[in-house]
């Protein structure tokens, strides 16, 4: 890809269509973008809209209200990847919060950023960080958090990880709580930390920790991901991936169909 390729996509108009913003933009583009905004002082957030993101917006008007704030917006999963693909609106690759924790770790070490990881069982953002130290050892990692279920309601709970945040000022912030929990988080935070930039990470925390096994990498593109969560975790993504998730996958490709023959016409 020439410089010219990257600069006019990074320049593209989101597509909207699918029910939530996707950006057209690769890993390594969102990696320049965030870097070159903390060199100028600006913050924002990431949202990686997967098929149970796209599905659980369409039912509530206030959760895709949020994620369409994001500054970024990236299509976490390949079921997503096809039906931009399929609409004649394809964005260039899947990019996964998994991925950009460490590519995004990678880029703040190199610059001598600071980063904050938040989420996960406890000891969990602790393991991840070793990892991410081990990798790149001129990391900062400022700290890490593991919140008790519902803090997120507990007023005393959230004040208090405001004052670490505030207090620690960290130039990334890596939020593994879960959609949509994670992002209504970093809504609530972002505007008290105006030049941070915050990703909504998932499961990247546990990956990184060895808690939890990430498919094989051959499986990736192949968009079998899933299958290989489920087969680690049947009863509690049974429901999830099979009885919600399949049948709104089929839709949304019926749907990208339907804007690309309207398109067309």
């Amino acid at each position: 890809m020439t410089a010219t390729q990257s600069e006019q996509r990074l320049g593209a108009r989101r597509l909207e269509g699918l029910g939530l913003p996707l950006d057209p933009i690769t890993e390594p583009e969102v990696v320049d973008r965030v870097m070159a905004a903390l060199l100028a002082g600006s913050g924002g957030w990431i949202a990686t809209p997967n098929v149970d993101h796209l599905r659980r917006a369409s039912r509530d008007p206030r959760l895709a209200a949020t994620i369409c704030t994001a500054d970024i917006s990236v299509a976490d999963g390949a079921p997503v990847v096809w039906a931009t693909r399929l609409a004649g609106q394809p964005v260039p690759a899947r990019v996964t919060g998994a991925d950009l924790l460490w590519s995004l770790s990678a880029a703040a070490a190199g610059a001598g950023r600071s980063v904050y990881l938040l989420g996960g069982e406890p000891g969990v953002p602790d393991r991840a960080a070793l990892a991410l130290q081990a990798a790149y050892p001129e990391l900062k990692v400022v700290g890490t958090c593991s919140p008790p279920p519902g803090f997120e309601h507990d007023p005393e709970q959230m004040a208090a990880l405001h004052e670490e945040l505030m207090a620690k000022a960290p130039d990334l912030v890596f939020v593994g709580l879960g959609f949509p929990k994670q992002e209504l988080v970093i809504c609530g935070f972002r505007e008290e930390l105006p030049s941070t930039w915050w990703l909504g990470c998932g499961a990247a925390l546990p990956f990184a920790a060895g808690d939890l096994d990430r498919a094989p990498v051959w499986m990736r593109p192949l968009g079998l991901e899933w299958l290989f969560r489920l087969a680690h975790e049947p009863r509690r993504l049974f429901r999830r991936y099979v009885l919600e998730d399949a049948p709104f996958a089929l839709r949304l490709l019926t749907r990208a169909l339907v804007i690309r023959l309207r398109t067309r016409s």
